[in-house]
Formats: C-alpha cells, sequence, structure tokens
C-alpha cells in the first residue's frame, strides 16, 4: 500500500526501489552484488563521495560476516542512509523565513505554498518581495500571496532590496504577524554582488528581528542533481543555511540527492516541493523516505 509520499515520487521510488528489491532478494552477498549497488546509488545520484562511504562499511559488514543474505544488506543500507539524514534536523519553530537560490530553482514558488501551509495553520502571514532586479519576481510573488492569502511587501524596480526587507520588517512587527517570508534575488550582475546583498538582509533582519527564530532556506531544483552543490556551498558561506528545501522533487528518479546533500553539505533538508498546486509541499521526512525507498511493496 502506497503511502502519501511514495505515491506522489513515484519516479524516485520506481527506478531505485525494483531494482533493489531483485538484490536484496539474494540468498547470498557477493562482490559482484555489492558492485551492482554501487551503480545503482551512483546513478540515483548520491554522489561518488557518499556512495563511497556507503559501499566501505558494507563491504565491511560482508567481510565480518553480519551482512550475509540481501535482508540484512537491506537492514545495514537502512541503517546507514538514515543515520545519514538524521544526523541533524532542519528547525521546525521559525518564524521568520529567509528564501535563497538561483532563479529557477523554485524559490517564488516555494514562498507560496510555504505561506499556505502556515495560513492552514492559522498564523497571520507576511510575505516580503525582495527580489526588485528581475521584473517578473514581483508579479509571481504577488499571485501566490493572492492564492494563499498572505500580505505582501512590494517593493520598486530596482530598489535595495534590503530597504524593502527593512520596511517589512518593521511591518512584521507594528502589525504582529505570526510568520514573515522572504523571497530573495537568485541573480546580480556577479555572484559576488549577489552574496554581499544577501549579506547585508541577513544582517538587517538579524538586528530588526533579534528576538526571532530565523531561518535561512536554499530551494535546490532536484533535477539539477549534483550541480547544484558548488552553488549551495557558496549561499552556505555567505547565509549560514538552515535547511534545503528540495523542488521539481516529482520530475526525477535521483532519490540519492538527499544523502549527497547531507554529506557532502551537512546542511538538513527541510522540505519537498513537488508539483504546481499550492498545497503540494510536504516536511521532510527521513524515516519515512529511507523506507520508501528500499522498500520493494
Amino acid at each position: 500500500m502506497f503511502n502519501f509520499i511514495k505515491s506522489t515520487l513515484q519516479i524516485i521510488y520506481n527506478q531505485f526501489t525494483t531494482k533493489a528489491a531483485v538484490l536484496f532478494g539474494r540468498s547470498t552477498i557477493d562482490e559482484s552484488v555489492l558492485e551492482e549497488l554501487e551503480i545503482m546509488l551512483i546513478e540515483a545520484d548520491t554522489g561518488v563521495k557518499t556512495t563511497r562511504s556507503i559501499m566501505q562499511e558494507l563491504r565491511n559488514r560482508v567481510t565480518n560476516g553480519t551482512v550475509k543474505a540481501g535482508t540484512d544488506l537491506k537492514s545495514a543500507l537502512e541503517e546507514l542512509l538514515l543515520a545519514m539524514v538524521t544526523a541533524k534536523k532542519a528547525p521546525t519553530d521559525c518564524t521568520v523565513y529567509l528564501l535563497v537560490g538561483i532563479n529557477g530553482s523554485g524559490k517564488t514558488t516555494f514562498a507560496g505554498k510555504l505561506a499556505h501551509q502556515l495560513k492552514a495553520q492559522g498564523k497571520k502571514v507576511l510575505m516580503v518581495a525582495a527580489d526588485t532586479f528581475r521584473a517578473a519576481a514581483p508579479e509571481q510573488l504577488q499571485q501566490w500571496a493572492n492564492r494563499s492569502g498572505a500580505q505582501l511587501i512590494l517593493g520598486k524596480e530596482n530598489q535595495d532590496p534590503a530597504s524593502v526587507v527593512f520596511t517589512g520588517t518593521q511591518i512584521y512587527v507594528k502589525d504582529r504577524y505570526d510568520a514573515l517570508i522572504i523571497d530573495t534575488a537568485g541573480r546580480l550582475q556577479t555572484k559576488v554582488n549577489l552574496m554581499k546583498e544577501l549579506e547585508k538582509i541577513k544582517k538587517i533582519v538579524n538586528k530588526q528581528l533579534p528576538d526571532h527564530r530565523i531561518c535561512t532556506l536554499l530551494t535546490i531544483d532536484a533535477m539539477l542533481g549534483q550541480n547544484s552543490f558548488d552553488q549551495a556551498q557558496t549561499f552556505h558561506e555567505a547565509t549560514n543555511l538552515d535547511g534545503i528545501v528540495l523542488t521539481k522533487i516529482d520530475g526525477t528518479g535521483k532519490g540519492g540527492i538527499v544523502f549527497a546533500i547531507m554529506q557532502s553539505l551537512g546542511i538538513p533538508v527541510a522540505y519537498l516541493s513537488y508539483g504546481e498546486k499550492i498545497d503540494q509541499l510536504k516536511p521532510f521526512n527521513a524515516p519515512e523516505y529511507v523506507q520508501n525507498l528500499l522498500s520493494g511493496e
């Protein structure tokens, strides 16, 4: 019986799970089985570094006799993957959300979905359109604000984004909002300019809202896989990320990216975003994700 996440992310689970079920059904484990699993993990975008560390531990367990059959292999792999994605958990007590990410990564869509989710919890939500350089950005966020029922602060075209954020923080406090969502730019003239702008915005938010739980979330297009890591590292250095939002994850079969992110960046996955409907957003549930990935049911 497929549960919610498994039925939603069928591409991920069908491509990996079907092959894994064959391996886990083996009565004995030899090097050919391990090599096949290694290829599967790499093809699933788990990354070479992460895959090698997983396979080294599995080979050790085969050697010492703790992994003898396919069922043992499945249990050991589940244990290793679960430890990887639960080593650090994304915060759940945020009141201020600073959203960063390159253009096209699904940042504005996530902002709208998050606003909808918070509104459904009975919270008063304010959104700030801090991407004043991309012409269509404010209009896109306005549409999501209208759909979610959140209020929106808009700046003028090419206005200093930090000044828009400053105004937003003041209104957030003055009108006693429960949640503040700040959508930032994903591209400026240079990468250096963008990172400096984001650093400036974060300093303003920290200074204006010192007693609030501020969470910086990076949106990553899951379909780009390993190509997103260099960008993520740059954003992390500039803004000290609290969590990753994997967007467009229903369009890829490479579910291993979750584990690569955790090991390569040390940043927890906070949300999975899929589809274009406003309610297609789910907090990342590590045990559910791992169990479904390795289950052939």
